[in-house]
């Protein structure tokens, strides 16, 4: 339990904390509306499925073949984790509200959109393989079941936190536009998030 609490936490920093994806909700719920930002949401969330099945299944394979990879995943995953907080540091520290806007698309589209942008980034994979293994919380269920256990709780904290911002959009952007000074703050709160759950996996 002590575990996926952690896991829940980390989830939870890693949604709030601005990135590609939740900055592209809060756009397409300004651009078009709460409604078309919830669409881009469920299908962000969607795509999640393909990555976690693939994660699971792959991750499990590799455990069963020898436990002592499992550490070198964590290591690799640690080691991901500070290059996307490297990554971070190094993009620019404004947020810009009016990128990609564009034609108001049906809910459906949206929807289509944000689970193709989800299924065909192989960086979610990626980041999946580096975040999962360290949070592996039984020695009586079978990894594949843990695997989707963790790939359905993380679905549902991002499924809240993107849920949110999409409805409050409106205030989200009028207090982002009231103060410029925001940026590097969210900049250095991702870099933080990123380097703080690196040394979880390495240190817990």
């Amino acid at each position: 339990m002590d575990t996926l609490l952690s896991f829940i936490f980390a989830s939870a920093l890693l949604a709030i904390s601005p990135g590609p994806d939740n900055i592209f909700v809060l756009i397409q719920s300004i651009s078009n509306g709460v409604k078309y930002g919830l669409a881009t949401v469920f299908g962000l969330i969607s795509g999640c499925i393909v990555h976690t099945t693939l994660v699971a299944f792959g991750v499990s394979a590799i455990i069963k073949e020898n436990e002592q990879l499992l550490l070198m995943l964590k290591i690799f995953g640690a080691s991901y984790l500070v290059f996307l907080a490297y990554k971070v540091y190094r993009s620019p520290s404004q947020i810009d509200l009016t990128a990609n806007k564009k034609l108001q698309k049906s809910k459906n589209q949206l929807f289509k959109q944000g689970f193709i942008m989800n299924v065909l980034n192989p960086k979610v994979s990626i980041f999946f393989l580096a975040f999962f293994p360290a949070f592996l919380f039984s020695e009586t269920l079978n990894t594949v079941t843990q695997f989707f256990i963790l790939g359905f709780v993380f679905m549902t904290v991002s499924l809240i936190i993107f849920s949110l911002i999409a409805i409050l959009s409106g205030q989200i952007a009028e207090y982002l536009k009231g103060n410029k000074n925001m940026g590097p703050y969210l900049k250095w709160l991702q870099i933080f998030v990123f380097i703080g759950i690196s040394g979880f996996i390495l240190f817990a």
